[in-house]
């Protein structure tokens, strides 16, 4: 690897106009269309360069199936077409993975 002293780095980096902060962060979600991305004891650092900001993130890696968020307006949406209760609407709304028209048919159905 190379051996270079942390400061003349910075002074370099500073000089392609390149900034770098440490966030002191305890916790990353990533959050996908399928999956959660969790990143526990990371050490996250942001970095600006031509006027674009990224982070680079390192850490313990824990993957999870992400989980349906299902809005009030979605649970009032279903139990004023359906004419159910709101605990009706929101267990059509878990079980249809938060599809509306799925959870009004189930319903309905």
């Amino acid at each position: 690897m190379f051996n270079i002293n942390p400061k003349q780095m910075q002074q370099a980096m500073k000089k392609m106009g390149i900034k770098q902060e440490e966030i002191p962060a305890s916790e990353v979600i990533i959050k996908t269309e399928d999956k959660d991305i969790i990143i526990t004891n990371p050490s996250v650092a942001k970095i600006e360069m031509a006027g674009n900001q990224s982070f680079q993130i390192t850490g313990d890696i824990e993957e999870r199936e992400s989980e349906a968020e299902i809005s009030q307006d979605d649970i009032s949406t279903v139990s004023e077409q359906t004419g159910c209760t709101e605990d009706e609407a929101k267990q059509a709304l878990e079980e249809s993975e938060g599809d509306l028209a799925k959870a009004i048919l189930s319903i309905k159905g």
